[in-house]
Order: structure tokens, then sequence, then C-alpha cells
């Protein structure tokens, strides 16, 4: 896969992770911060690291399931896999400057 094609391919990606909400807080999942890494390989399988705002996030199933459900749906994806972890734990430094503007706390 030619470079210009990861970079598509990751855009798109990017692109529908900023279609996803945290479900306690009104910012997109990407801009608050809990999208550690994108990684699509040759084969277009993509692997996602990403946490959430608190270890025991109620909603933690859901958005998962959401964030698995519309990265599989991407034309170009092959297949997708999301990895969950706490290892850097997410704090509020991680978030875009977009994001902290919509919270106020800019």
């Amino acid at each position: 896969m030619e470079q210009n094609d990861f970079m598509a391919l990751e855009a798109e990606i990017v692109k529908t992770l900023k279609e996803i909400f945290d479900p306690e807080i009104p910012v997109n999942i990407y801009d608050l911060g809990l999208i550690y890494a994108i990684d699509v390989d040759d084969d277009k399988k993509v692997e996602i690291k990403m946490t959430l705002t608190a270890p025991n996030c109620p909603m933690a199933d859901q958005l998962l399931g959401e964030v698995n459900e519309k990265t599989n749906a991407i034309e170009g994806v092959k297949e997708a896999k999301i990895n969950l972890v706490f290892d850097p734990p997410w704090d509020k430094s991680l978030m875009s400057e977009e994001a902290m503007l919509d919270l106020g706390l800019l």
C-alpha cells in the first residue's frame, strides 16, 4: 500500500473517530485525547489504541463497541481491532485546544 493510501485511510479513520462522542462529555473522543495511536498495516488491518477518561467508565462497552463498529465500516478497512489501555492514564492535557475551548477550559 502506498504512503498516500495509508494517509488517506488514516485521515478517514480520524474523521470517523471525530463523529463519536463520549456519552458523559460533549466532545468527540479524538479531540478529547482518548485515541493514543492508529496503526494501519499493509493488509489494511487497523489497530486503534485508546483509553477512557476513567478506568471504571460505565459507558466503556458502548463506546468501544461504537469505535469498533464504525471503524470496521470504513471503506478500505479489512479489520479493526481496538486495544483499551490505561497507561499512560488519561488527563485533560491530552485534549485538543478545540476540546478545551468547547469545555470552557481555555
